[in-house]
């Protein structure tokens, strides 16, 4: 198979940290080798501690560095950081007294960022020419909106349309949170405490069912796809309108 380059959604968690460990060194079969690797790391204008998540990764980089037989097949990495506040916001806090109605009243302001994400990934992956992008979602956290079936089969489709391949090759194996700490350990990096940015959300409650989810996300994948097209053809005129301000 001809090694390609990978993109990883990086919060600086223990879930998107063992994933780029187990891929430069390639221990995983989902998650064969790559030539390099793009941590991005989104910006939603949320949260709070921005150096944890990069000196996390510096850290990891450093380690990996001398714990792997043979350190000049470590494949070079680079965390990005990219902002999708915009998206966000035109997505649910624009709107939300507006959507919440037609979503039993469910707050799903989770599921709006990560299909913010997902698109600002799906822009960077198609303009560095990167083909396959990975999340490190997990059946455990089934109580995260995002990182349901409703979601992710979903995004993996909308992914499908623009040439990149989205996949969440840990999703049944990182059910307990002893497996990522195991993994973590065996590459001597850190496996408990947070590196991710403490978003004001993310402890939010959703009693949001799968329908509900569902629903949200295929009534925002249409002008999200609407976006991409312009952002990709350079309409940039045409891109700001699909989510003008809500005052």
């Amino acid at each position: 198979m001809q090694q390609q380059e990978l993109a990883i959604l990086y919060s600086g968690g223990t879930d998107s940290l063992a994933i780029y460990a187990l891929a430069a060194a390639g221990h995983h079969p989902g998650l064969p080798r790559p030539v390099k690797i793009h941590l991005l790391h989104m910006l939603n204008g949320m949260g709070r501690f921005p150096d944890w998540p990069r000196n996390r990764f510096h850290t990891a980089r450093e380690i990996l560095g001398r714990k792997v037989a043979d350190p000049a097949r470590l494949p070079p990495a680079e965390m990005v950081e990219l902002d999708m506040g915009r998206l966000f916001q035109g997505l649910w806090l624009d709107r939300y007294e507006e959507l919440m109605p037609r979503y039993n009243g469910k707050n799903l302001v989770c599921v709006a960022c990560k299909l913010a994400m997902h698109t600002r990934a799906i822009l960077y992956c198609t303009e560095h020419f990167v083909p396959q992008l990975v999340a490190g979602y997990a059946r455990r956290q089934g109580h995260y909106p995002e990182q349901t079936p409703a979601f992710m089969e979903r995004i993996a489709a909308f992914s499908a349309r623009f040439g990149i391949a989205t996949t969440f090759p840990v999703f049944e194996e990182f059910d307990d949170q002893l497996v990522t700490r195991h993994v973590l350990e065996e590459f001597g990096l850190p496996s408990t405490g947070g590196g991710e940015r403490k978003c004001l959300f993310c402890q939010t409650l959703t009693t949001a069912t799968g329908a509900e989810i569902g629903a949200y996300v295929d009534d925002m994948l249409p002008r999200l796809a609407e976006y991409v097209e312009h952002r990709l053809a350079g309409r940039v005129r045409e891109a700001a309108r699909c989510f003008p301000p809500g005052r």
